[in-house]
């Protein structure tokens, strides 16, 4: 008996791909490092459209320890800790752990730039309004 998904759907033409990305994704989630998603009011004044912004949560770690990207569909965060002195620890309960988060984007989501700021990291994305395309379609006739 094969698997039905919502993406196996006939009306639903090429997002096979994006049905492994989701399945990828819903396979690395340990839950760390905690992280919010925040809708930003549009500011008319400016002309910006729709913002959202991700924080994470990563004290600790320093601008050197980590590496925000993008690739392909898709917002990778990474952060790597390094032991860098040898310490004698009575008790250790923050540990240097390494990370590896991803979010999938729509098209045409854009990362307009990332801060850290007391031991949180907040990345930017804008949403642009997508242009409403409508194009006809000619239909030959061959008899």
């Amino acid at each position: 008996m094969s698997r039905m998904t919502t993406f196996t759907s006939p009306l639903l033409l090429g997002f096979d791909a994006m049905e492994k990305t989701l399945e990828r994704v819903a396979k690395g989630n340990d839950g760390y490092p905690p992280y919010n998603i925040e809708r930003l009011a549009r500011d008319v004044a400016a002309d910006m459209p729709e913002r959202l912004r991700i924080t994470l949560a990563v004290a600790g770690f320093s601008e050197d320890e980590l590496d925000v990207t993008t690739e392909e569909n898709q917002l990778v965060i990474r952060g790597r800790q390094t032991e860098t002195q040898e310490r004698d620890y009575l008790y250790r309960g923050i540990a240097a752990r390494q990370f590896q988060r991803i979010f999938v984007l729509a098209d045409g989501m854009q990362v307009l730039g990332a801060d850290l700021r007391n031991g949180l990291l907040s990345i930017d994305l804008v949403r642009p309004e997508p242009a409403r395309m409508v194009r006809k379609i000619n239909i030959s006739v061959s008899d």
